[in-house]
């Protein structure tokens, strides 16, 4: 719990060295105020709570009954504020009006309950009182004072060793990308017909250019 007046230190958010650990929080109040005692700075020093949990405690069922009690404990406290500003704003006002406005109160209060049951009613019909606890709590200070603090508690022995942070994993190592395979050519199925082939010219035909020579017509001599 957080007093009013005081601020957390300026600075690091680290808490300090654990000097000693205590099953229940009142064990952790009683050797901050021995260290405040032996004159260890308050700022130096925090409890933290280790393995924390929150605990929902069931306090009771839910009905309209006890909608309604709870209702009118509320709507009374409310009908007492407002009488007691209409009397001090009007000290000459009757005993009737003083009780009237406290059934009033009494009233809304009532309906104000059973109107909110009515709606939750069917998600929680039960009371219950949220907590959360600890399995342990730890008193630390910082490192200035942290042999100080051990003899004041009568802490004897090593000190607890801090958690190693867990070492980083090795990132994979991307491979290269493998080129494409062409794909395999399939042989041409029964009946399927195949488109013929270009045709092949000799490569003295090519390379010479000239155009072939042309036949002899019927009637010319070989002479000429």
């Amino acid at each position: 719990m957080t007093m009013m007046g005081g601020g957390l230190p300026q600075g690091k958010g680290e808490v300090g060295e654990t000097v000693a650990n205590y099953p229940t929080y009142e064990g952790a109040q009683k050797a901050v105020s021995a260290l405040i005692a032996a004159d260890v700075p308050a700022r130096h020093i925090a409890i933290v709570g280790m393995g924390l949990r929150s605990v929902e405690r069931i306090t009771g069922r839910l009905g309209y009954a006890s909608a309604a009690r709870s209702g009118a404990i509320n709507g009374l406290l409310l009908g007492l504020f407002f009488s007691a500003i209409l009397v001090i704003g009007s000290p000459s006002v009757p005993i009737q009006a003083f009780v009237g406005v406290l059934f009033v109160g009494i009233a809304i209060g009532m309906l104000m309950s059973i109107v909110t049951y009515a709606i939750v009613r069917r998600r929680r019909d039960y009371a219950s009182v949220m907590q959360v606890v600890a399995d342990h709590y730890d008193v630390t200070v910082t490192a200035d004072s942290y042999h100080k603090a051990r003899q004041v508690l009568g802490v004897t022995g090593a000190p607890p060793a801090r958690p190693q942070a867990a070492p980083a994993q090795a990132q994979p190592v991307a491979q290269p990308a493998q080129p494409a395979q062409p794909a395999p050519v399939e042989p041409p199925k029964y009946g399927e017909r195949i488109a013929p082939a270009p045709p092949v010219t000799e490569a003295g035909s090519e390379g010479s250019g000239e155009a072939p020579a042309a036949e002899p017509r019927d009637g010319e001599t070989s002479g000429r």
